[in-house]
């Protein structure tokens, strides 16, 4: 996710400042930190696609022919709890969705998700494609009438199958969007946002015994309190500190280590104290780009690293095996698999550059036409 403008240092512990109107802040500097993490959350999780999941760890697989822990145990055991940089990413999406909608119409939230989620996503579904078409033996494409209903991002409501695995995160983001549209409706206050933390909160935990597929669907108990706690983090970055916030914040980690023990379940490659430990270690960070403590690094450079984030995410994983698959033979397999990693990094910049920010901009200007068009027509309807 794009990291917006950050607002002023929060103010000391105490109830939250009079003026928590819907209205934009002031520029304010940049969170340059957020940058850098979100691109080590998407290192993490690449490398942990390339040498750290069970599939690779098995005899005979189809990316290294053998475990990959007798090829590079150290690796394999680092690499191993790399799926944590979902749950990072989850984080870090609600804090700067909250951050930059305050102030924002429901028009403008949705220019904005569609012009940074799409034209990256629609190069990456033709791009996996194209490798799977041209290297074939390691994974089979869809058929094309799913390839191109993969293009709506909408494939997970509709029971078809991902053109890569990775985009499942995509649908958990996709419906904290739907669910935060709302409260952006209704104008961000620190009330509204509090209270559709306690809302949401409480449909998640209710979901999984309810046995109602709908609240189940809505809710995403899953992922709903790493997005609960990004919420959280940024009301206290811009009004301060109380004790209902680090409430919220408590009950996220206490709800979201039961979930990276599910997690740990499904991966069947690391421990759940290490996923807990990296996490913690993870939030405590969180809370101090919240309160401030690193507003003092504002390194350029982050800014070209977050750009990178999404993506690298989108493309990385089955046209990565599938070069690791053809390659495995030529080289160390360390430097194997820092080679496609630059080289994802590079093409993701080149992505950056020269798909994204130009197909943005077309899309933003036929965006906003098209409402301009809209209102004109209800003022004459």
């Amino acid at each position: 996710m794009p990291v917006a403008v950050a607002e002023r240092p929060p103010q000391p512990l105490g109830a939250p400042k009079a003026d928590t109107s819907a209205r934009a802040p002031r520029q304010r500097p940049r969170l340059y930190v957020v940058d850098g993490i979100r691109l080590v959350a998407a290192l993490m999780v690449v490398l942990h696609h390339f040498v750290g999941t069970r599939r690779a760890n098995e005899a005979g697989n189809i990316i290294w022919d053998r475990s990959v822990s007798e090829i590079m145990p150290t690796v394999f055991r680092v690499a191993s709890f790399g799926w944590i940089g979902v749950e990072i990413f989850f984080v870090i999406s609600g804090f700067v969705i909250c951050m930059s909608c305050w102030g924002r119409t429901p028009k403008d939230f949705f220019v904005s998700r569609v012009i940074r989620l799409y034209p990256a996503y629609w190069f990456a579904v033709f791009f996996t494609t194209a490798v799977l078409v041209l290297l074939p033996g390691v994974q089979e494409r869809l058929r094309l009438r799913e390839i191109l209903f993969n293009l709506t991002m909408l494939q997970a409501g509709s029971g078809i199958p991902n053109v890569d695995p990775v985009y499942w995160t995509l649908w958990s983001e996709l419906r904290f969007y739907l669910l935060f549209l709302v409260v952006v409706a209704m104008g961000l206050t620190y009330r509204r946002v509090v209270v559709f933390c306690c809302v949401w909160g409480a449909a998640a935990m209710l979901a999984p015994i309810s046995k109602f597929p709908l609240l189940t669907l809505v809710a995403d108990p899953s992922a709903a309190w790493y997005f609960i706690a990004g919420l959280a983090l940024y009301l206290m970055h811009r009004f301060g500190q109380d004790l209902l916030l680090w409430g919220i914040l408590a009950m996220s980690w206490l709800m979201g280590q039961l979930e990276l023990g599910e997690r740990v379940e499904y991966e069947q490659v690391s421990s759940w104290r290490g996923a807990v430990v990296i996490f913690t270690a993870f939030m405590l960070l969180m809370v101090a780009i919240a309160l401030g403590r690193t507003d003092r690094i504002r390194w350029r450079w982050l800014v070209t690293a977050g750009s990178l984030t999404y993506p690298l995410y989108l493309m990385h994983y089955l046209a990565g095996i599938v070069v690791i698959h053809h390659l495995r033979d030529t080289m160390d397999p360390r430097l194997l698999v820092g080679v496609v990693i630059t080289g994802f990094l590079v093409l993701s910049r080149l992505v950056h550059r020269v798909v994204e920010r130009p197909v943005a901009r077309a899309l933003k200007k036929g965006l906003e036409s098209s409402f301009v068009r809209l209102r004109s027509f209800q003022r004459t309807a």
